[in-house]
């Protein structure tokens, strides 16, 4: 490997990988580092969660030619939002507001299955894997990184490096950037479930007081499950017999797809938010989970990582066309600025409704009712919140715009 890169990508998840993906071709000297070997079965971010891709994310991914013809992509056409015990609700019909889809399903494993098919044909890019990132020292003409693997290691040097090594990263840890976390004393329980009825591109979006609950629409009348439970309570409904889990989610979710049934294997997700108290530093710049670990509401999480890649690689493009240093500050004081409003926008709009959503209080239930019922009424109104929904926010890549 050559250890002089232009570009260290240090995490092969699901945001560095797409990352690795858009930098392909751009003349710059780009290697990604990660710390299982390529395969799907051994990237723990390529598991059994169904992800709701924004539009915009479908558009780049598509441009990026991640996705094949086989790629099991459901379409989300609609969207019904709901609180138990409150009165109203919220539908966004992508063709009664003028809209292509807005978005579409895909398990996270299928999603990585594409993406390492994708890492394959890429020219340019040198992958080390397994390869863990154990030490890290920017310096003005670039960042030393030592690799381990097994017991040997390898000293490199990158003109950028870029941490999209998860939660709990090692590259932000090294640069000694703080994280604010907030524990939501929550988990989510993943699975998929057989409906009655065909949702046929319905999506929902269930809120009650013991957390929000989404059914997603998937092929063959299947449809992913996530079911957000008390931290303390996981273990247990995560044991319940088939019949007795599917009675449980009834009592949460209702009836609206009519009976349920066949639930697939249940896994607990820790639900936690952590924001990086800045995403850049000398030589370096955070993406993904490593800057911003968002509560699943709404299926923020990966589509607010995936345009910090996409807004990242733009750049980078730009300034290899002009054979600029990819590592220089005002690039990344550049990518700063237009990931700003999004970043600040979507983790406040999660964990806010989050709050809002859970609390039981009586006068702020009947304000919620009356928010859900002018926001019905309002056509425009919707459009608009279905346009954020989509992706469709800040100074966006021009690759999430393309259709």
């Amino acid at each position: 490997m050559n250890s002089d890169l232009d570009v260290l990508i240090i995490g092969g998840g699901l945001v560095g990988a797409s990352l690795a993906i858009a930098l392909d071709g751009a003349g710059l000297g780009v290697a990604l580092a990660e710390a299982v070997p390529p395969r799907v079965e051994l990237q723990p971010s390529y598991d059994e969660r169904n992800l709701a891709l924004a539009q915009a994310s479908v558009n780049a991914l598509r441009a990026l030619s991640v996705f094949a013809a086989d790629t099991p992509l459901a379409p989300i056409r609609r969207i019904h939002v709901s609180r138990r015990g409150d009165f109203g609700a919220v539908r966004l019909d992508a063709a009664e507001l003028g809209l292509g889809d807005l978005g579409a399903v895909l398990p996270a494993r299928e999603l990585g299955n594409a993406l390492l098919r994708r890492l394959d044909a890429c020219h340019d890019l040198q992958r080390i894997a397994p390869a863990q990132a154990v030490a890290l020292a920017p310096r003005p003409d670039g960042a030393a990184v030592t690799l381990r693997s097994g017991d040997a290691t390898r000293d490199v040097r990158a003109r950028l490096v870029v941490g999209a090594d998860g939660s709990e990263s090692f590259v932000r840890t090294a640069l000694g950037i703080g994280v604010q976390r907030h524990d939501y004393a929550q988990s989510a329980l993943v699975t998929t479930v057989t409906t009655e009825w065909p949702l046929d591109g319905l999506a929902y979006e269930r809120f009650t007081d013991s957390g929000p609950v989404a059914l997603l629409p998937l092929a063959d009348r299947r449809a992913g499950l996530v079911l957000s439970v008390p931290r303390d309570e996981a273990a247990r409904v995560a044991a319940l017999d088939d019949d007795a889990f599917i009675a449980f989610v009834h009592e949460r979710f209702g009836w609206r797809a009519g009976r349920l049934s066949r639930p697939g294997r249940r896994k607990p997700y820790p639900l936690a938010r952590a924001l990086a108290e800045r995403t850049t530093a000398a030589r370096s710049v955070l993406v993904g989970n490593a800057a911003q670990t968002v509560h699943p509401l709404g299926a923020q999480g990966f589509n607010l990582g995936l345009r910090d890649a996409l807004t990242l690689a733009e750049l980078l493009r730009e300034a290899a066309s002009r054979g600029a240093d990819p590592g220089d500050a005002s690039l990344l004081a550049r990518h700063v600025e237009r990931r700003a409003e999004d970043r600040a926008a979507t983790t406040a709009f999660s964990d806010d409704l989050v709050h809002l959503m859970g609390n039981e209080h009586l006068p702020l239930r009947v304000l919620r009712s009356l928010g859900f019922h002018a926001l019905e009424r309002s056509t425009a109104l919707k459009r608009r919140f279905a346009l954020r929904g989509m992706g469709f926010r800040g100074d966006a890549s021009m690759l999430g715009l393309r259709p």
